[in-house]
Formats: C-alpha cells, sequence, structure tokens
C-alpha cells in the first residue's frame, strides 16, 4: 500500500513527532510505501507554551517528509487536500492529540477522494486540561474519518461516546530512536550527577495534569531523608513552575531535588533513563504517556498513579508500582523500591513485557484493522 501518515514531523519535536516518523520506519519495513505531511505551521507561536516547536536534531534521511499543511488557514487546507489526492494514496492516518488541529485535519479529511480510507490513531480526544469547544471540535474531526485506533482503553471509552463508527485499541509501541542503555556510571558523569546518589527521573513537559506536585510531596517524607535518593525533574514547563518551586521551599527539598527546566534534544534522553533507578508518573489524569514506552526501552521500573491508561501499561509489582493519587501511597511505594532493592526483579519482568510493544506487532495490527474497513 501506498500510506500517508498525517501529524507532526521533523522540524517539529516532541513524542508524536518522534513517533510518527517511527510509524513510518515500521510502515516502509513491513513492505509499504510510507511518507509523512506534516505542517508548514503547526501552532501560531503566541499559543504555542514552550520556548521553541522546533527540533535541534538533524533531519531524519531514510523517510520522506513533506511540510504542507497550515493549522489555521482554510485555504491551505484545500491545497493540502489537493496535494494529498495526488500522491494516490491507499491510507491516510491521521494523527489527532488536540481539539486545535481538528478543523485542519477534519476539513482536509473531507476534501479526500472517497477511495481513499481514512484512520486516525487518537492520543486524546478531549484534552486533560479542557477548553470551551473540545467536543464539538472532536466531534467535526471523528466524523470525518473511516476508523480509530486509540493508544489507551480509556480513550477508546472517550471516543465510544462520541461516534459508533469502528474503534479498536492498540498500545503504544515503543520508539526505537532513542539509542541503546549507556553504562550508569557513564550516564551520571555525562550529565553531573552524584555517583553515589539513586535517582527518581520525572521526565518530560511539565503541566498540572501531570501530577509533580504529588510527587514533591512524597519525596518529602522524613522516611525517605534516609535513602540517599534525589529527584530529578527534567524537562520544560508548560506551567508557572512557582507553585512547585514553593513545595520544594516548604519541605525543605532543595538538596534533594535536581530541576532542569528545559527540553532534552533526542540524543541525550538516554542518559537521564540509564543514570535513572526509577520513573515516576504521578498524574493526576492520563490517557497514556510514551514516557512509560521509553521507561521500558531502556530497562527502568516505574512508579505511576492509577489513572487513564497508565495501569494498563504497567503490571503492579512486577515491572514497578501502580498506586493511588496521594503522596503518602507513592511515598511508600519508593521506599518500597529502595529499601528491598525491587530493581532487579523489576528489570527481568520488564525485559519480557516489552515484547508486546514492538512497531513491527502495531503495523501488523493496523494492517488488520484496515482490512476490516
Amino acid at each position: 500500500m501506498k500510506i500517508i501518515i498525517v501529524g507532526p514531523s521533523f522540524p517539529y519535536r516532541g513524542g508524536i513527532a518522534d513517533t510518527n516518523e517511527a510509524l513510518c520506519r515500521a510502515i516502509n519495513k513491513r513492505g509499504h510505501q510510507a511518507e509523512i505531511v506534516t505542517f508548514r505551521l503547526q501552532y501560531p507561536s503566541f499559543l504555542f507554551p514552550g520556548k521553541t516547536q522546533y527540533s535541534d536534531d538533524p533531519p531524519p534521511e531514510d523517510i520522506k517528509i513533506h511540510r504542507l499543511v497550515n493549522s489555521i488557514n482554510p485555504l491551505n487546507w484545500i491545497f493540502a487536500a489537493g496535494k494529498i489526492n495526488k500522491m494516490e494514496p491507499d491510507l491516510i492516518i491521521f494523527r489527532y492529540w488536540i481539539p486545535f488541529i481538528a478543523p485542519a485535519l477534519g476539513s482536509i479529511a473531507r476534501m479526500l477522494k472517497k477511495s481513499i480510507k481514512t484512520i486516525a490513531i487518537t492520543d486524546n480526544v478531549i484534552p486533560h486540561e479542557k477548553r470551551p469547544g473540545d467536543k464539538i471540535l472532536s466531534n467535526y474531526f471523528t466524523k470525518s474519518c473511516n476508523g480509530f485506533i486509540t493508544l489507551s482503553s480509556s480513550v477508546r471509552d472517550e471516543l465510544k461516546s462520541l461516534i459508533s463508527k469502528p474503534i479498536t485499541y492498540f498500545p503504544h509501541p515503543i520508539n526505537d530512536n532513542l539509542g541503546e542503555k549507556v553504562e550508569r556510571e557513564k550516564s551520571k558523569e555525562y550529565l553531573g550527577l552524584e555517583k553515589d546518589v539513586n535517582y527518581i527521573l520525572f521526565f518530560g513537559i511539565v503541566r498540572k495534569y501531570k501530577g509533580l506536585d504529588l510527587l514533591l510531596k512524597a519525596i518529602a517524607n522524613n522516611d525517605l531523608n534516609e535513602l540517599n535518593i534525589k529527584l530529578l525533574v527534567v524537562g520544560e514547563f508548560y506551567t508557572d513552575p512557582e507553585p512547585y518551586y514553593d513545595i520544594i521551599k516548604k519541605y525543605n527539598l532543595e538538596n534533594r531535588i535536581i530541576v532542569k527546566n528545559q527540553f532534552i534534544p533526542t540524543g541525550d534522553i538516554k542518559y537521564y533513563f540509564s543514570a535513572a533507578d526509577l520513573i515516576a508518573q504521578t498524574y493526576h489524569s492520563a490517557s497514556q504517556s510514551g514516557i512509560s514506552q521509553i521507561a521500558y526501552n531502556f530497562d527502568c521500573p516505574m512508579l505511576v498513579t492509577d489513572v487513564g491508561g497508565l495501569s494498563e501499561m504497567i503490571p503492579n509489582g512486577k515491572v514497578g508500582y501502580v498506586v493511588k493519587k496521594d503522596p503518602k501511597a507513592i511515598g511508600e511505594a519508593i521506599k518500597d523500591f529502595f529499601i528491598n532493592k525491587r530493581s532487579k526483579q523489576f528489570i527481568e519482568h520488564i525485559k519480557e513485557e516489552k515484547k508486546k510493544y514492538s512497531w513491527d506487532r502495531f503495523v501488523e495490527k493496523m494492517e488488520g484493522f484496515y482490512n476490516q474497513l
């Protein structure tokens, strides 16, 4: 088949762009012809909460990327749809993650030739940080596609409340562009970390729903004071950082927390996950998270809260912990991990569990779903 993926890709940065590129490679590896159509303009700069939308990494040389879509220009949507039609694809895969892009992607989908099947991979349908009009915009987009793949059962259930079209759920695969695990001591040296300290890693863009406040309060547990652990908070803040610094100050955590408020290039991700003993995702709400897959890639035990699709990916007591959204419960799990030296047994299970999340398996399932449409 000829397949076009429509969504973020280089020169844009972030997990969704990385995942689209990994999907494109996996499709090509199975003998299809896949290309990506990405944005000329993804977000107007005044709407983007971070420092930059663009990647510092070199462009991928093994996949073809077309910059066609302007997210806010309806005339461009006609142009983009025409260009896609001329490519004569059998299948279009739309990547849907936020209602803001629903008018653009929904309109392009409506202007495609009827012979082209359309599948949307939906990270979210209704965002964690809700805004007026979200449901109306998502309704507009979902009516334009033939079928839907969700990356968690919680999003699948959410989608079922909006539409009666074919929906299936495949877990988020593990990206294959992050490099190999690095020896822990070398990773700590590269990052300038203390060699005799154990580290918990909170990684990725910081938003309110991701629950950094819960983790900081858990670290304040006096029992953890004696365990020689520090928390690494690594990622750009898309929310006001001051409330988090207030918690750090309130509980005198200045010497136990390291904050790196910046976006991490793909090439450096391996060092943070190789240096960490435990990955923490203490979310208030979630659908799924690409952080879990990065942790699997680097054989890192995980601690997650029991929200959304996070618990689906983390068998409790095997590859990590699934706990309540409560600082005390989070603190108890951290204490158990370090005092009872759970790392080795968790890593053994991780190596087996992650076999489920290959890109080849994802594309194979996607082919079966396509044939059912």
